[in-house]
């Protein structure tokens, strides 16, 4: 006999319910074994990644651009480390990071990472430049994991709500042989241990789509976020000219000043206006923190390669410097305006010998502001002349400026009117000089910060200033200084002794070049 009487006569006390609840528990652990299977095969459910099954992206570069062994590259990484020095900084929030080979860069991206060295970031958002693949837009590869010979390092989740803007797709073919991303991983795994990434290839952008990628990456910031921009700077410029070249373009991203930026000579180009957006937008701070180029590491000068390690940082109140506080800055039609005014002042002065009264109504211009105007005929100074103090209305010390560099500078003979369609005007719009508190020479040079401060030197009742464009000439901090004392008929170690008086200051420098 069979069926419900065999069962019972062969289990007693089991009956029909028995029966039901063993087929119910046979029907879940069906289907979690079903939801195991779909899981596997790449479902996508509420908080799935978009590949949920592994899929690792492998090194195209490691025994190459870096060592491929894993023993080596430890080692090579952390003497870079050990040869960077950690800055003072608040909580710092973005790096520019270049992404050579480690021969070539791999020194100066060690400044930024020391900056970052055991603090506690879990995310960190990568914006790398595509060099194999031309596309427009922005791209996450379909990985779950970025491999290199010190491990795995996990995608974040993130992801998937970045594929969801519609500036960002999945493009395969621009990740395959891209190095930007890869090169910063060991440095990260080296100094942060456990993170995830967002790593975000990007091609060419509209300003619009910008803006929408930078308020997308600022809805997701936290205190344990990290943007990386990977970027070299310019490319294959006799070493002299690529130096001038990037001092412009790095005076450009520490000031925050986009517009500055627009014009730099950078393969990270999106990747580093996106974090200056980003930056002024939460009113962070940048430090220039290190600067070489390849011609310093292979002695090969006739074409290099630009690097600069640069962060970005937030800060309490009491480390904010009063130079950084006060730089009210000018936007692009109020800056268009003073080069009018400087143009139509040497236009009549020179000609006809008379001052123009300019009819201002934008508030910001009649501010108090220290000015320099700064006259160049074919690439060569033709007269510089300014007020480091304001004392007077910022157009009327443009006018003013204007004219005594063209006609005062006792350096050079005055302007004539036939060379006046051969020069080109500079203003450069001071904030007010702040006293650097230091208590040694080393400290003064710890405190300065090349490419960007505008120094005065007071000393022995005599004192000489040099605008923050001097470091394109000069870019050796103690050169600078003992150049600056000789300048002002001084030793030329006068800096470093006994009360000395040194100040800097900001500027904001802009040409009529800029607006054609």
């Amino acid at each position: 006999m069979g069926g419900v009487d065999s069962v019972e006569r062969r289990f007693p006390g089991y009956g029909v319910e028995c029966i039901l609840l063993i087929g119910l528990i046979f029907l879940i652990v069906c289907l979690i074994g079903c939801i195991g299977i779909y899981d596997e095969i790449g479902i996508k459910g509420e908080n799935m990644t978009t590949t949920t099954i592994k899929n690792v992206r492998k090194s195209v570069i490691a025994g190459s651009w870096y060592p491929g062994n894993k023993n080596e590259l430890i080692r090579i990484v952390d003497s870079f480390l050990r040869n960077a020095k950690k800055e003072n900084l608040g909580k710092i929030r973005a790096i520019i990071v270049p992404h050579a080979g480690y021969m070539y860069s791999g020194q100066v991206a060690a400044f930024s990472y020391e900056q970052i060295r055991g603090e506690d970031y879990e995310r960190v958002i990568i914006l790398a430049p595509s060099h194999h693949h031309a596309f427009y837009g922005a791209s996450i590869g379909n990985f779950t994991h970025y491999e290199t010979p010190l491990g795995e390092v996990p995608v974040s989740r993130l992801a998937d709500k970045f594929l969801k803007c519609k500036v960002i797709s999945s493009i395969p073919e621009a990740h395959l042989q891209e190095h930007s991303i890869e090169i910063q991983l060991p440095f990260l795994q080296r100094v942060l241990g456990r993170f995830e990434i967002v790593p975000i290839l990007i091609g060419r952008l509209s300003m619009e789509d910008m803006e929408e990628l930078s308020n997308l990456i600022m809805k997701y910031l936290d205190d344990k976020t990290l943007i990386v921009a990977s970027s070299d700077l310019s490319h294959y410029h006799p070493y002299d000219v690529a130096v001038r070249i990037d001092r412009q373009c790095i005076n450009s991203i520490v000031s925050l000043d986009l517009e500055g930026a627009e014009r730099c000579e950078m393969c990270g180009y999106f990747p580093v206006l996106i974090t200056i957006n980003i930056a002024k937008k939460l009113n962070w701070r940048a430090k220039l923190i290190e600067y070489k180029n390849s011609g310093d590491v292979t002695g090969d000068r006739l074409g290099v390669v630009g690097y600069a390690a640069i962060v970005f940082y937030s800060e309490t109140n009491q480390n904010l410097t009063k130079t950084e506080s006060n730089l009210n800055e000018l936007n692009r039609e109020e800056k268009k305006f003073l080069l009018k005014i400087a143009r139509e002042t040497l236009e009549t002065y020179i000609r006809e010998g008379r001052r123009i009264e300019p009819k201002v109504e934008n508030p910001r211009l009649m501010e108090n502001r220290g000015t320099f105007v700064t006259l160049e005929k074919n690439g060569q100074l033709r007269g510089c002349i300014g007020h480091i103090e304001p004392i007077q209305p910022l157009y009327l010390d443009v006018r003013d400026n204007a004219i005594n560099a063209a006609v005062n500078d006792p350096r050079f003979r005055p302007v004539t009117p036939d060379e006046l369609d051969d020069i080109e005007i500079e203003i450069s719009v001071l904030t007010k000089p702040e006293l650097i508190e230091a208590e040694s020479p080393e400290e003064y040079l710890e405190k300065i910060q090349e490419g960007v401060d505008g120094i005065i030197i007071e000393y022995a009742g005599r004192s000489a200033t040099y605008l923050p464009q001097v470091w394109e000439q000069i870019p050796d901090k103690i050169e600078f200084l003992e150049h600056l004392c000789e300048k002002a008929f001084l030793p030329r170690d006068c800096w470093k002794r006994k009360g000395v008086r040194i100040y800097r200051y900001r500027v904001q420098a802009f040409k009529e070049s800029d607006f054609k």
